[in-house]
């Protein structure tokens, strides 16, 4: 795809309206993507405050996940290097236990046409049970923390990831093998693939 082409497909996305009547804040969707990036971090939904700057993961999720990957916000917000698509691009709006479900419109009408146009993604980052569904499919274990225990049987290809918001406190401190075994793995790999 050419790059003109490729920017036609990136304004279409930018542009969707698919499903507007199920958002309650309308749509604004929050993508990254430029066919040289060599990361990919495959999120949920953008979150309120996302939704508003335009800005992925402009939030503390985002810093812990930069912290995680080990990267300067400038290097995260590189597109020649990571593309940041997230499973619904629109924000979902709030349910009782915080925000809801990515839109499964998205992933349908788009990821695959725009996953077809990122030839030179080495590592995806897979944050949350919904991008584990979609990108893992039947590789994906029981449960969040199964998946993520089992980080080598997708690895170096790809890494999975708890959703890195304030909310996973608890599951982070239940958990410290994460932090202290399989992050300076990943930070590892992607300053090996930032550095190329």
């Amino acid at each position: 795809m050419s790059k003109a082409t490729f920017s036609s497909l990136v304004k279409e996305i930018k542009n969707c309206t698919l499903c507007e009547a199920q958002l309650p804040y309308g749509c604004n969707p929050v993508f990254r993507a430029d066919p040289e990036a060599v990361i990919l971090v495959a999120g949920q939904a953008p979150g309120r405050r996302v939704h508003e700057t335009g800005i992925p993961f402009n939030d503390p999720s985002g810093d812990r996940l930069r912290s995680w990957m080990g990267i300067s916000r400038e290097q995260f917000y590189d597109t020649s290097q990571i593309a940041i698509i997230p499973m619904g691009f629109c924000y979902p709006g709030t349910g009782k236990r915080g925000d809801l479900p990515p839109r499964p419109e998205c992933a349908v009408q788009w990821h695959e046409r725009l996953l077809a146009e990122l030839p030179n993604i080495q590592l995806v980052l897979t944050i949350g049970q919904y991008a584990q569904a979609y990108h893992l499919a039947e590789l994906r274990k029981k449960t969040l923390t199964q998946t993520v225990e089992s980080w080598q049987q997708y690895w170096p290809e790809c890494m999975p990831l708890p959703h890195p918001s304030p909310r996973n406190n608890l599951w982070l401190r239940r958990n410290p093998w994460f932090e202290q075994e399989l992050i300076p793995v990943l930070q590892r790999r992607i300053q090996q693939l930032l550095t190329v």
